[in-house]
């Protein structure tokens, strides 16, 4: 009888929403503030990335992409439909958001997005968002994606819904999260 090698992980239980958006917004969105600027990488390093990823998502059980050895995320991070984009403030990174572009379906998907823990409640969200959807648009697609859950921040949502997605669809999720990550998860979250 052979060994089963299991990683030990806390089990998280999420309501995610998905959402689309099928035509670009009519109106213009809020202007980010003079001294913020979005930078389109050319090529994000592992190293930024993680800060990115980790910093942004720390509080809201961001895992998947901090399981990920370095050689997967390189992989990731160097496909031609994967583009980093960083919301700079005063010089230094506010926020990020990563766009996935799926040609076959003519999508765009929205794969992350958020601001640093000092970013957030600065008034900077809504404009960064729909500078996002911009990026997004820009791309080429006739559709846009994009999905949140109960464990983003309380405001993910009705941001979304706000700035033109739709809701698609309500689905439950478990989600081993690996206890080696070390991240704190919400009591009201675990399964």
């Amino acid at each position: 009888m052979g060994l089963s090698l299991v990683e030990p992980a806390i089990r998280v239980a999420v309501q995610v929403t998905f959402l689309r958006m099928a035509t670009p917004p009519a109106e213009a969105g809020p202007p980010l503030p003079g001294d913020a600027h979005l930078d389109k990488l050319a090529r994000c390093t592992v190293p930024f990335y993680r800060y990115l990823y980790n910093t942004v998502g720390g509080d809201y059980v961001w895992w998947l992409r901090r399981a990920a050895s370095n050689a997967e995320l390189d992989a990731i991070l160097g496909d031609p439909a994967v583009s980093v984009h960083v919301l700079y403030r005063g010089g230094a990174p506010a926020g990020f958001f990563e766009l996935e572009r799926r040609p076959a379906t003519g999508t765009t998907n929205i794969a992350y997005f958020g601001l640093l823990p000092h970013a957030v409640g600065h008034g900077l969200g809504r404009g960064f968002l729909r500078a996002a959807i911009g990026a997004a648009w820009a791309t080429g697609c006739g559709v846009v994606t994009v999905n949140t859950c109960t464990a983003d921040h309380p405001r993910a949502l009705p941001n979304y819904l706000g700035a033109g997605f739709t809701r698609l669809r309500t689905v439950r999720e478990i989600w081993p999260v690996p206890v080696r990550l070390g991240l704190k998860v919400p009591e009201h979250l675990l399964a």
